[in-house]
């Protein structure tokens, strides 16, 4: 699998969240993925940008280019300092939010997203990646 360094974004703000969507379909756009799978993306980028936000603190996200066989993809790291995720599986879980995302959560971020992980350690922070192939 080969891919570039990424592009990096700073999300400190609700600015940035928007910043990171027109990002994310910018790139979405370039590698030819479909409209629904642009959508599917965003929206899953999205999710995670609010998140980085309100429970990380704020962060970053990464985003590259892929190419796995000839086939492209957009994969998506978000990294925050935040306090972490103590419970992982419940934050997973379907209707788990406090009102602030889209409603999707994290489940909902996995469920759009061809490939999801998610590494968290209270105290240290949260890292979330995400990619979507053509």
């Amino acid at each position: 699998m080969e891919g570039n360094s990424g592009d990096v974004l700073v999300i400190n703000s609700a600015d940035d969240i928007v910043r990171v969507r027109q990002a994310v379909r910018a790139k979405a756009i370039q590698i030819g993925l479909s409209l629904v799978d642009q959508t599917k993306i965003v929206t899953a980028a999205s999710e995670i940008a609010r998140n980085t936000l309100d429970y990380g603190g704020g962060g970053t996200a990464t985003l590259l280019v892929l190419e796995n066989g000839g086939r492209p993809g957009l994969k998506l790291v978000f990294e925050d300092q935040g306090p972490g995720i103590a419970d992982l599986e419940r934050a997973l879980t379907d209707g788990y939010t406090t009102g602030k995302g889209l409603g999707l959560g994290l489940g909902g971020a996995r469920r759009l997203s061809n490939e999801f992980k998610i590494e968290s350690t209270p105290g240290k922070g949260t890292r979330v990646v995400i990619a979507r192939w053509k």
